[in-house]
């Protein structure tokens, strides 16, 4: 069993820093068009995701399973990959991000944090999460917009990021260019005129550490040593998540992850990420080392709030918990027998075809060579158990967050506040 997390679990951010960053996370004037935020597809209000399997960023209104397709600026792709929720990213122990491990704490990277090779770091970041906001906000998909859309979008798709007249640098002059966000960073570093993306990604970062911590479940009660907070099934699902089921082989620690890859055989959905023979295919880890017996690998991710983070996988697959524990239990069987409409996928038309790699027989066969996981047998009331142990690691904020949106940001844009109930959330003093 792990230990209970303890005051050195996380790092403590000023309230200056985590309230500016919480504006930031929900200004729209960090993307390209000015019409959606990192909120959009983390939203407090939906358990720090978007509730789709495959969001609709760029070119979308609305929000979680309401988003659809702008009609005056169609959406030209899904984001290839699930919104991974957000919780407890700012532990020091989570040093590898997103599905892929594209951001990872390595002593012989520039600043001591590898990113993709066109957005390496112009200055010290501190921390991957802090470094990893500044990624979203170049995707075309995400946050950036078309080429031809503003000039955001032109400069990242002439494969202009950095220096004074980068893509980056275009963003913070936005941003200091707002007087109210100019003056908080001059209160916060001293300086507001040498304003930096890696500021901005430091104060987003800070947010994120503190909006979505989440150590206050009835799993972190019994660990610290409260009998009675979990309950009889909980327990029994609990002696087989760390037992008979071998959960706990890759799901392990205080947050349930090795922050490993393993390769799980998870049925393809949605456009892929350019990899293979018909661009349709997702290699995984294997697109970031190159090595080929990466294919197929993703990041083991944390099981915190796993209850009300549907859908599951690195490409939102399955959008029932209890059909992604199953999957675990038999691969291959149920990357065979797979549907599409287990997924949750908002109506947009489309290039890339959601089955595309589904219907090739070839991509199925080859991700089906890559599973490491045996057949492993349990009968349903034991799946139920471990889902009931589950729910045991749902943090009672987790489905608002501890802050909550602001009604409203410097920029002045529309703040995306979904069902927020602003009676039940903390403040940054109260931590």
């Amino acid at each position: 069993m792990p230990e209970p997390a303890r005051h050195d679990t996380f790092p403590t951010p000023s309230a200056e820093s985590v309230l500016l960053g919480r504006d930031l996370f929900f200004d729209p004037i960090l993307s390209g068009n000015r019409n959606i935020s990192c909120a959009t597809c983390h939203h407090p209000a939906l358990a720090s995701g978007d509730e789709m399997s495959l969001s609709i960023g760029e070119g979308g209104i609305g929000l979680g399973k309401e988003r659809i397709p702008d009609p005056a600026n169609l959406p030209r792709a899904r984001v290839p990959r699930n919104a991974p929720a957000l919780f407890n990213l700012g532990a020091a122990e989570f040093t590898t991000l997103f599905h892929d491990g594209r951001v990872e704490r390595d002593p012989s990277a520039r600043f001591g944090i590898r990113m993709p090779p066109d957005f390496t770091l112009e200055r010290a970041a501190g921390t991957p999460l802090a470094a990893q906001a500044a990624l979203p906000i170049t995707s075309h998909d995400e946050m950036a917009g078309q080429p031809g859309e503003n000039e955001i979008a032109d400069a990242v798709n002439a494969g202009n990021v950095h220096g004074p007249a980068g893509a980056w640098q275009m963003l913070t002059d936005r941003v200091a260019a707002i007087p109210e966000y100019r003056q908080r960073f001059a209160w916060l570093k001293g300086n507001a005129d040498s304003l930096h993306i890696s500021d901005i990604g430091q104060v987003i970062g800070d947010f994120i550490a503190f909006e979505f911590r989440s150590v206050d479940s009835p799993f972190d009660e019994f660990l610290r040593g409260d009998d009675a907070a979990l309950s009889n099934d909980q327990k029994r699902g609990m002696s087989l998540f760390y037992g008979k089921a071998q959960c706990a082989t890759c799901h392990t620690g205080l947050f349930q992850t090795d922050h490993g890859f393993h390769a799980l055989g998870l049925p393809p959905v949605g456009p892929g990420k350019g990899h293979g023979p018909g661009g349709y295919a997702d290699h995984g880890r294997a697109g970031v080392t190159g090595d080929p017996k990466d294919a197929y690998f993703f990041r083991t991710p944390s099981l915190r709030n796993v209850t009300i983070t549907a859908p599951y996988g690195h490409n939102g697959a399955y959008g029932e918990l209890e059909d992604i524990i199953r999957h675990h239990l038999d691969p291959l069987t149920w990357l065979a027998q797979y549907k599409v409409e287990k997924a949750l996928l908002p109506e947009v038309e489309v290039d890339i075809p959601d089955t595309a790699a589904l219907d090739d027989f070839d991509e199925m066969l080859r991700i089906a060579m890559s599973v490491e996981l045996e057949p492993l047998y349990l009968r349903d009331d034991e799946i139920q158990a471990i889902i009931a142990f589950l729910a045991a690691l749902e943090d009672p904020r987790a489905s608002h967050g501890r802050l909550g949106a602001p009604y409203t940001v410097p920029s002045g844009l529309p703040v995306d506040t979904g069902p927020m109930d602003h009676g039940d959330t903390a403040t940054v003093s109260d931590y």
